[in-house]
């Protein structure tokens, strides 16, 4: 079954692949979902129950009859057919089943014993000896006798009535767990259906996932410009987009520049005229202000200091910065207005249009061979499909179910055959149980009646039926004993020795695993086979598979591929290896060539303008000139200061004209500064930005032009000479991205067939239905119990036969009894004939207390 089933798994071969890049970076992450499984419905678990108790007690007394390990040497040497070749064997046998010995040894002894006993016992009787004689002496401690003879014989009785409890317990329990074992059993047949049904669709689930590898891998290609172009430009534009960064900026300096010199010329020309109409106007301002001063007022005495602290003043009223001597910047301005003629910033945006449009480039040559590389993955599905469809996996499946469904009638077919062979294996330890019964009752009446019964005023002679009748009860439950016992011990010695060694050869030793390890000997099933489980499936007795080994793994549901070690058998790797593909898609992957010399970043005469630009003498311009007379104030003295001065000393002079005068002097000062000097100190700013921005870009203009155009050189040079690494360094990333997408769908399914696809489960589910429940759990727990409690209930027969036997006497009507009178001398007893018309001609003083 499992060489058929593996064919099931043959195809999933061409997933299996040796190739090994020399770089594998991190592909995406596919989702190839989970491979559909149902859940089998067995449990290879055995809950006893209460019974379950009683099974530990016996498995710790069959312990302590045979603690010893299990003899792994001797069963191999058994199987061999070896055993008694050395001298030490049989001894080591007997050492191992002393317990067994010794106990099936006692067991013998009882039957023959016992029966020879109660032959000797009841000839005896007949001979009115051992109690046979109905006369009892009677003694001063008669009750306290009575009292434990009666007490002993209760304990020994509640004892058998456990013992005969626990056997037929375990006698149900048996019958009951074969009753529903047809359950577990038409489990197992689902679960090894499911298994096969199952299994197809999780292949074809296994190759339908390739084409989840193929779209990705097709995605990919389709959008190679995006992937490869993407990746070619990365490499690149580490190079290219800093050049063309650099003459971008180059180009807004010009533009800057340009309006810096426009507002130095007309900043100038503001500055110029204005500082001559304030100079006219500041003259007229201290003329007027000179003739006031010269007014008669003045000449007074409170006026006079304070006029000519005004007249000394009057000098401060000028202008300090003089606009008229700075150089023009026409010429520069002029060069840079030529400059600007070419349009440098459209010049770059080409080259970034034409650097940007790699992935098109990509893509217009490469179209050819994505379309070869597209045919080759194509053709990996068909082929996949084709021999799919030329296994013979329905015939298979078919010959397998056909093989299941006759084993599951023939199973149903004989299963009310095992239940009628049961109900007599029921009946027949029933019988059993009811002979122990049947000796229980006839104790338990002998206790009630007799207890009962039981007069202490009555003579032995004189007492009542019903007293009488429980020593007769006792006395049936006596001759019952010796009757039943024997054959109660035969089947406790014989299930006894079954059952026990059973549970230590099979049960305990499949449990730890240790009945595997002598499977798996070498040469012992087959003497010419190394490994007989590798020898009956792959005629290769060499291959190590191992009977543990497959055990565990189905046990764990591992896939029948990875368990039974099917590579051995069928090689996936050499029957469908999709190696020889992917090394097809990688050649044709390093044979992509990208030519990406039309790309220019920057032509010529992009660069000769911004040679133009260096020289275009701005770097000419007297820069401390301008600076120098920039950081001078409009006036040499502050005209709002100057007239609030002159307001504040007009109020110190006496109320008139004058005072008058002074004042509308000093609005009109303040007028002046309003209008004439605020205009001037803005573009005397505006002039101060433009010349420091001049004086920044005009710093190794020369330099920082050519830096420019040799970084752009540096990077077109990169794209026309050296781009063909590059582009060969990321084809090769992305050649294998393309490879790890097989890589994975290979890994994901050589992981799938491993642990998901055929789950053996089912295989270890039959294998612990059949031996650790149905063997071990139903029928060694259920006849170890049965034997357990049916034999300590036969070896508490003994001492209840013991008791019962001495009870009696003090239950039944005796034909004799023992009077005494009082003498002189003391008590003497003496035997009074024909007592209640009994003859007994025999007198004796020492009649047996039987």
């Amino acid at each position: 079954m499992a060489v058929e089933l593996c064919l099931l798994l043959l195809f999933c071969g061409s997933t299996i692949s040796e190739v090994q890049p020399i770089y594998k970076p991190p592909p995406g992450t596919l989702d190839f979902g989970f491979v559909p499984a149902k859940t089998y419905d067995t449990g290879a678990y055995h809950e006893p129950g209460a019974i379950g108790i009683l099974f530990k007690i016996v498995h710790a007394f069959l312990y302590l009859v045979q603690p010893n390990t299990f003899p792994q040497d001797l069963i191999r040497k058994i199987a061999q057919q070896q055993f008694g070749n050395t001298q030490g064997d049989y001894q080591k046998a007997i050492y191992y089943e002393i317990g067994f010995i010794v106990s099936a040894a006692l067991g013998l002894l009882f039957i023959l014993l016992l029966p020879l006993v109660g032959l000797c016992f009841c000839m005896c009787r007949c001979c009115d000896n051992c109690g046979g004689e109905m006369h009892q002496r009677q003694k001063k401690n008669a009750d306290c006798q009575r009292s434990c003879f009666a007490t002993f014989l209760f304990v020994a009785s509640l004892i058998i009535s456990v013992g005969v409890l626990c056997a037929y317990a375990a006698n149900q329990h048996l019958t009951n767990q074969v009753r529903g074992a047809k359950k577990l059993v038409n489990s197992n047949f689902k679960d090894l259906k499911i298994f096969l049904n199952d299994t197809p669709a999780q292949i074809d689930y296994l190759v339908s996932q390739y084409n989840t590898t193929k779209d990705k891998a097709l995605s990919d290609l389709n959008n190679v410009g995006p992937v490869l172009g993407t990746r070619v430009q990365e490499q690149l534009g580490k190079e290219v987009r800093p050049a063309l960064d650099a003459a971008l900026t180059m180009a807004g300096a010009i533009r800057e520049t340009k309006e810096a010199l426009e507002n130095v010329s007309v900043s100038v020309e503001v500055l110029q005229e204005g500082t001559e109409r304030l100079h006219a106007n500041l003259t007229d301002v201290k003329m007027h202000l000179s003739n006031t001063l010269n007014d008669s007022a003045c000449s007074a005495a409170q006026a006079a200091s304070t006029c000519n602290i005004i007249r000394n003043s009057l000098a401060q009223l000028n202008i300090n910065a003089n606009f008229s001597g700075l150089p023009g910047v026409s010429s520069q301005l002029a060069k840079i207005n030529d400059v600007l003629k070419i349009d440098l910033s459209s010049l770059v945006q080409k080259g970034y249009a034409a650097f940007n449009d790699t992935p098109d480039l990509v893509v217009n040559q490469t179209r050819n061979i994505l379309s070869d590389i597209k045919s080759v993955l194509e053709s990996i599905g068909s082929n996949i499909t084709t021999f799919t469809r030329a296994l013979p996996v329905q015939k298979i499946l078919a010959d397998l179910m056909l093989h299941l469904t006759q084993s599951e009638a023939y199973v149903q077919d004989y299963f009310p055959i095992v239940e009628q062979y049961d109900f007599y294996r029921w009946l027949g330890c029933l019988i059993l149980c009811c002979m122990l019964v049947l000796i229980l009752v006839f104790y338990y009446l002998g206790l009630l009646c007799g207890t009962c019964g039981y007069d202490k005023h009555a003579s032995p002679t004189t007492r009542g039926c019903i007293s009488n009748t429980g020593g007769n009860f006792l006395m049936a439950g006596v001759g019952f004993s010796f009757l039943f016992s024997w054959l109660l011990m035969i089947v406790v010695v014989l299930t006894f020795v079954t059952g026990g060694n059973v549970e230590k050869l099979v049960c305990e030793p499949f449990e730890d695993k240790n009945l595997f390890k002598v499977l798996d000997t070498p040469y012992l099933l087959n003497k010419h086979w190394k490994n007989y489980l590798a020898g009956v499936i792959f005629k290769n007795p060499n291959v190590d598979l191992t009977f543990e080994k497959v055990y565990s793994d189905c046990k764990e549901n591992k896939g029948i591929y990875t368990s039974l070690h099917l590579e051995h058998l069928f090689n996936i790797n050499e029957l469908l290896n999709i190696s020889m593909y992917t090394e097809d898609v990688a050649l044709k992957i390093e044979h992509i060539q990208i030519n990406l010399s039309k790309i220019i970043l920057l032509d010529e005469i992009g660069k000769e303008n911004l040679l133009n630009f260096s020289s275009s003498g701005i770097d000419g311009i007297d820069f401390s000139a301008y600076l120098t007379e920039i950081n001078k104030s409009v006036t040499k003295v502050d005209l709002l200061s100057f007239a609030n001065d002159l307001e504040a000393r007009a109020d110190q002079l006496p109320k008139g004209a004058l005072e008058n005068a002074l004042k509308g002097h000093a609005n009109n000062i303040r007028m002046i500064h309003n209008q004439q000097v605020v205009p001037l100190e803005q573009a005397m700013s505006t002039l101060n930005q433009s010349i420091r921005l001049l004086k920044r870009t005009s710093s190794e203009l020369m330099v920082k032009v050519k830096n420019v155009i040799s970084a752009v050189n540096a990077a077109q040079d990169l794209i026309n000479n050296n781009a063909s690494q590059v582009i060969v360094q990321e084809t090769k990333k992305y050649m294998d991205t393309i490879i790890g997408y097989f890589e994975q769908y290979t890994e994901w399914v050589k992981e799938s067939i491993s642990m998901e696809v055929a789950a053996c489960k089912p295989i270890a589910n039959v294998i612990d239905t059949a031996v650790d429940i149905f063997l071990c759990s139903y029928i060694a727990d259920s006849v170890n119990t049965f034997w357990f409690g049916l034999g300590g209930s036969s070896m508490f027969l003994i001492p209840a036969i013991i008791f019962a036997v001495k009870l009696s006497k003090y239950y039944r009507r005796m034909d004799t009894e023992d009077v005494y009178d009082d003498t002189e001398n003391g008590n003497n007893g003496y035997h009074k004939e024909n007592l209640y018309g009994i003859h007994n001609p025999v007198f004796t003083s020492s009649v047996e207390q039987w």
